[in-house]
């Protein structure tokens, strides 16, 4: 097993430590700020203020005394949960801190100098950076007008390339937007030799199920296709950082050396208990969630503000104007909204929350979008 000293040095090495263990740093605190008043909307990590289910509570609580151990003999207990839910063999399940770690196992799996990750932009640049301070190559695409990403580009890019990593996050951060299934199915049965599609899928589960379906399936099938989920969103565990990733059992071998294998006791017995309320909780979380983005572009349209159409819990907002200091005004306004993702400078990025945040969020945003 590869311990957290050893794979924190194998990070070390490659010169991306500070890249990967900087996630919150940079995510959260990307622009300096002075101290946040305790009732300030926090609008602006993608969070979900629904928090955990009751059931993943009550593990955690019960659990609290006795984490003084690691309990490495209970992990396999959510691998096998895992694995159930998802309709996978439990060989086919990693879990991770979060879904980061995943991530970050497969771009040292699968990308190098001279096979890189290839992806559309914007994205999730956390993890483009990461590739970067590796001495990964990287190769980024504009997304569509539509803000889908561009298979068939994508996979051009990987074949000239000699093969690499395809890093496709669906709905994609920062811009909320979808990639259709059909495009998905199509670059899976594509890839260029010597090719992983890794499909990001954090906000999946904030999709309209008619619209969109895991590309799990193509797990199932055998195809090489790694896929990451979090409980950090719709099961609002952002704080218990447990992930996982599903993908064809030699993919995994080629990932593990990479991963820790460790993740909080804590959070292995929130998602354990978490996993048991997932088919009555996310069809109540999801339909929240659709209802207040459609009360809030409901709002925007009926001011005549533009935006990106949203599918997961957040949603893209051009004010106009630069970008950094309008956040900083909502800050001031007590409203924590996302910060800055280029090429979009003009656009924020704002998260659903619940019905007071976004009362909160209206009132200061049309006070300084109209001045």
């Amino acid at each position: 097993m590869v311990t957290r000293r050893s794979f924190m040095g194998q990070l070390a090495v490659a010169g991306a430590a500070g890249a990967y263990f900087g996630e919150t740093l940079i995510a959260g605190h990307a622009q300096a700020k002075p101290a946040a008043p305790s009732t300030m909307a926090w609008l602006d990590a993608n969070e979900n203020p629904a928090g955990p289910p009751r059931s993943a509570i009550e593990a955690m609580v019960h659990s609290a005394p006795h984490s003084w151990r690691y309990h490495f003999d209970e992990f396999n207990a959510l691998t096998q949960a895992i694995a159930q839910s998802e309709q996978v063999a439990p060989e086919q399940v990693m879990f991770g801190v979060g879904s980061s770690e995943v991530i970050a196992s497969a771009i040292c799996a699968f990308a190098s100098a001279t096979k890189p990750m290839i992806t559309a932009s914007p994205t999730y640049d956390i993890i483009v950076q990461l590739a970067r301070a590796m001495g990964k190559a990287v190769v980024e695409i504009p997304l569509t007008q539509q803000w889908s990403y561009p298979v068939k580009q994508l996979a051009a890019e990987a074949t000239k390339a000699g093969g690499g990593l395809i890093y496709l996050c669906n709905p994609n951060n920062p811009t909320a937007s979808l990639t259709a299934k059909e495009d998905v199915h199509w670059l899976v049965n594509n890839l260029p030799p010597d090719t992983v599609l890794f499909v990001d899928e954090a906000y999946l589960e904030f999709v309209d199920p008619n619209l969109a379906e895991s590309a799990i399936k193509y797990v199932r099938d055998q195809k090489n296709v790694v896929v990451a989920r979090t409980f950090s969103k719709i099961y609002g565990m952002a704080g218990v950082r447990a992930g996982f990733g599903c993908a064809r059992q030699d993919l995994i071998a080629a990932m593990n050396p990479f991963m820790d294998n460790v993740i909080p006791y804590l959070g292995v017995r929130a998602a354990t208990a978490a996993l048991q309320e997932k088919a009555t909780l996310l069809p109540e979380r999801r339909n929240n969630n659709t209802r207040i983005r459609g009360e809030l572009c409901q709002w925007l349209d009926a001011h005549k503000v533009r935006y990106i159409p949203s599918h997961a819990n957040f949603i893209m907002i051009d004010v106009k104007r630069e970008v950094r200091p309008f956040s900083a005004a909502m800050f001031r306004e007590g409203v924590a909204v996302g910060r800055p993702f280029p090429p979009l400078n003009t656009m924020l990025r704002v998260t659903l929350g619940n019905d007071a945040d976004m009362q909160r969020f209206r009132q200061a945003f049309l006070k300084l979008y109209s001045t």
